[in-house]
């Protein structure tokens, strides 16, 4: 029962020692009864930064925390020797055999040995040893014999030990990915193998415990100072800033009981810091005996990958042409070398770095030092650091009424918008799929107020939104929208949207969500380069938009409005300015979602009057409001484009299937002449549509799943819906060209790995002859 309480509590030393545990249960206890003590778990203290500002990291997030005083008691890190194929699987720190037996009970080894420095190596060994390997020996570098305990019971379990040897070479397995011996040697009075004595040792194990380096990230970066202890091997803290104490292992105390004495004394010293106690009596604890770090578990071999950094595949034949380059410092010689740069931050190689440097340089390794920490000394999430929106989130004038419904809220760019609708015993994905099906048999209700809306007048209106535009807008009959494709100067796709003609000088536009304001801001920045007489107004913020789509819709609007909706008098492509609910409403005829559909955009304060006349009078034809995640499914439904996600930084209109709305008489538009290059070089690739089986019962592939041919990249998803109206699972991706023809099979690459067979199709996949929005 307390070994799951052990994890991350007590070091995996004292596992064999029962009056660890208990030790830490009665400290648990204690601290669990104190109610101005807050503890938290499973917390990294990831930086240090002035005035004792420190970061913790959990698994969701960041917290910020000020301290008047800092107590660090973070351990130590074990330490690898260095040796021929130390690499290799099976080749593991000792604490990490024993975590695997402990934590996971799980079995590290059939038949092993143990590379000892210290008393903890023969600790390890009696831990594998209980949990069934095999130990063939354990070798130890030192020539005095250990006297501990655990060294004892390790010789009265008849366990070989090798004093005064190392491990010269692990000896690979076949295909290099597992060890089948060790090279054993015995060590000369320079602490070299000498290889005249080698011997072989069977085993497909090596567990090394040689020693520790102090975690000392935090000390270091709060501006500690350390000194080199030749009692315990490794650097202690020296001069600290005033409010920062440390104790246990990262000050070289290693036994329980010194442990537990420095422990009191740390926590006694920031007390009286902070003058509600008395400073403790006398000196600071040390550690007295053996020392727990072996000084130089370094044995190079002259034809074998001798690893100092694991992370960065740092070899010691690495750090020897280094110094000869004359990087003969730490700090230079890990700019050079990228020695402790990895994922481990040194914690596994910086030590073992500024021994080989102080060899090469024939000094004392407390001359050489240790390179200086920074944040993050251990791995954050970049979403942990993304922190607070640092914009106004916006929310559409209906959102309240959002709220009521039961809506489920996402966000699109800085706004708030309703995902679905549903109850908290529905499933999501019910809820997404019957909201679609109600928009393509009868009638739905989607809030579109989040689309930037602009105002372009002026006598230069046409000429400015010809220049932007791939289309062209000059010749846009007043009363008429079309669609609007908007490139950047290399003819990469950046915006889409809708221009409609209100009168000579007059349109109105609108923009995607997300990318509606960047967007207005470059059409402002090049009306005033070409210095035209333009007015600009966004007037994204001032209205409300929605949208009423479906078999039903003419029935819904025509119920609330003063406009003649028949399809001779108001067609597809259309606007006009008349009366919806009472409230002058511009009404488009237009939808993302490839039915019959109105959009109505109106004053925003009178956006929810006019939403609930419409939700009012579509009930006789069971109008039902839908969500962003219905109106994605019923685009991709029709393959409409997404511009974002179904276009990256690079896609221009050709590989989009997007080259209908290029303007082929057009004198200039932005990106044209990019274009004209572009379509001088072959197609690398093409949008095109795709289908899993309709009995497919398989995981589904996720938006950016790989497609493969040939065991190679060929493409890449980007949108997919694993339930439609159509009954199958369907998506956009782009492909190789020759992959492009309607009934080429595709293999699309799981998340978790494996392959789904798919089958490229024509889009759009629901009404291809556009019948029904028309």
């Amino acid at each position: 029962d307390e070994q799951p309480r052990l994890g991350g509590t007590l070091n995996w030393q004292w596992v064999q020692d029962g009056q660890g545990p208990r030790f830490v249960g009665q400290l648990l206890d204690e601290v669990a009864s104190l109610g101005n003590i807050e503890v938290r778990c499973s917390t990294q203290a990831c930086g240090w930064y002035a005035d004792h500002w420190v970061g913790l990291v959990d698994a969701v997030k960041l917290t910020k925390v000020r301290a008047r005083a800092l107590v660090v008691a973070s351990g130590s890190f074990e330490q690898p020797a260095v040796f021929g194929n130390n690499d290799l699987p099976g080749c593991m720190l000792a604490s990490a055999a024993q975590r695997l037996i402990h934590l996971y009970a799980v079995r590290p080894f059939d038949r092993c040995l143990v590379l000892a420095g210290n008393r903890e190596a023969y600790v390890a060994a009696l831990d594998l040893d209980e949990a069934g390997v095999e130990v063939a020996a354990v070798v130890d570098l030192r020539t005095p014999p250990d006297r501990s305990d655990a060294a004892r019971a390790v010789a009265e379990a008849g366990i070989r030990i090798c004093q005064g040897h190392c491990v010269y070479e692990a000896v690979p397995g076949p295909g290099q990915g597992s060890i089948q011996s060790a090279v054993i040697c015995p060590l000369g009075p320079d602490n070299q193998p000498q290889r005249s004595g080698a011997f072989h040792l069977a085993c497909d194990g090596i567990a090394v415990s040689v020693g520790f380096a102090p975690a000392n990230g935090l000390l270091h970066q709060a501006g500690g100072r350390f000194v080199y202890a030749k009692r315990v091997e490794q650097f202690v803290p020296g001069a600290m800033p005033d409010g920062l104490y440390a104790a246990g292992r990262v000050r070289g105390v290693f036994d329980l009981a010194d442990q537990m004495a420095d422990g009191r004394r740390a926590g006694q010293d920031a007390v009286a810091y902070l003058g509600l106690g008395r400073p403790p009596a006398g000196s600071a604890v040390e550690h007295t005996g053996a020392s727990p770090t072996h000084a130089e578990a370094i044995f190079a071999h002259d034809k074998k990958k001798n690893f100092i950094d694991l992370d960065e595949d740092l070899h010691l034949a690495d750090l020897v042409h280094a110094h000869q380059e004359g990087f003969d410092s730490i700090e230079l010689l890990k700019r050079y070398t990228t020695v402790g740069m990895g994922p481990s931050q040194g914690k596994l190689a910086n030590m073992n770095a500024a021994r080989v440097l102080g060899r090469l340089n024939g000094e004392l390794v407390e001359k050489i030092g240790t390179p200086r920490s920074r944040p993050f000394h251990q791995p954050v999430p970049l979403g942990h650091l993304a922190g607070r929106r640092f914009f106004p989130l916006r929310r559409t004038a209906l959102h309240a009424w959002h709220a009521r419904a039961g809506a489920r809220f996402m966000h699109a760019g800085p706004w708030l918008r309703p995902q679905v609708y549903h109850q908290a015993h529905q499933d999501a994905g019910d809820a997404i799929l019957a909201e679609a099906t109600c928009v393509r048999r009868r009638v739905g209700l989607i809030d579109v107020g989040t689309l930037g809306k602009f105002e372009v007048c002026g006598p230069d209106a046409a000429t400015l939104l010809d220049r932007i535009y791939t289309g062209s807008m000059s010749r846009l009959p007043v009363g008429r929208l079309r669609y609007a494709l908007g490139l950047d100067e290399t003819g990469v796709i950046v915006e889409d949207g809708i221009v409609a003609r209100l009168g000579p000088d007059r349109f109105y536009v609108t923009a995607t969500t997300s990318g509606a304001a960047s967007f207005y801001g470059q059409v402002q920045r090049w009306s005033l380069i070409w210095g035209l007489g333009v007015t600009l107004s966004d007037v994204t913020g001032h209205l409300g938009a929605m949208n009423v789509a479906g078999p039903d819709s003419r029935s819904v609007l025509a119920a609330v409005c003063d406009m003649d909706l028949g399809p001779d008098t108001f067609g597809y492509l259309q606007i006009r300015q008349g009366c919806v609910a009472g409230c002058r409403a511009l009404v488009m005829r237009v939808g993302f979602v490839g039915e019959l559909g109105y959009e109505v955009h109106v004053s925003a304060s009178e956006a929810p009057y006019v939403w609930s006349a419409l939700e009012a009078a579509g009930r006789r034809w069971d109008l039902r409001p839908f969500g962003v995640e219905a109106q994605r499914l019923l685009r991709l439904e029709k393959a409409h484009l997404i511009i974002g996600q179904d276009t990256d930084a690079l896609t221009h209109p050709a590989e989009a299937g997007l080259g209908w709305a290029l303007g082929r008489q057009k004198r200039f538009y932005i990106g044209q002449r990019s274009l004209k290059m572009l379509q001088q070089q072959p197609l690398r690739r093409r949008l095109v549509g795709f289908v899993l089986d309709a009995d497919h019962r398989g995981p589904v592939p996720q938006e950016c799943c790989l497609i493969i041919e040939n065991g190679r990249i060929a493409g890449r998803i980007t949108s997919v819906a694993a339930r439609s109206t159509l009954g199958y699972p369907l998506g956009l991706a782009y492909v190789e060209p020759h992959l492009a023809e309607p009934g080429t099979p595709v293999s699309i690459r799981l998340d978790r790995g494996g392959l789904v067979s798919a089958t490229v199709a024509s889009v759009p996949f629901y009404d291809p002859d556009n019948a029904r929005q028309r």
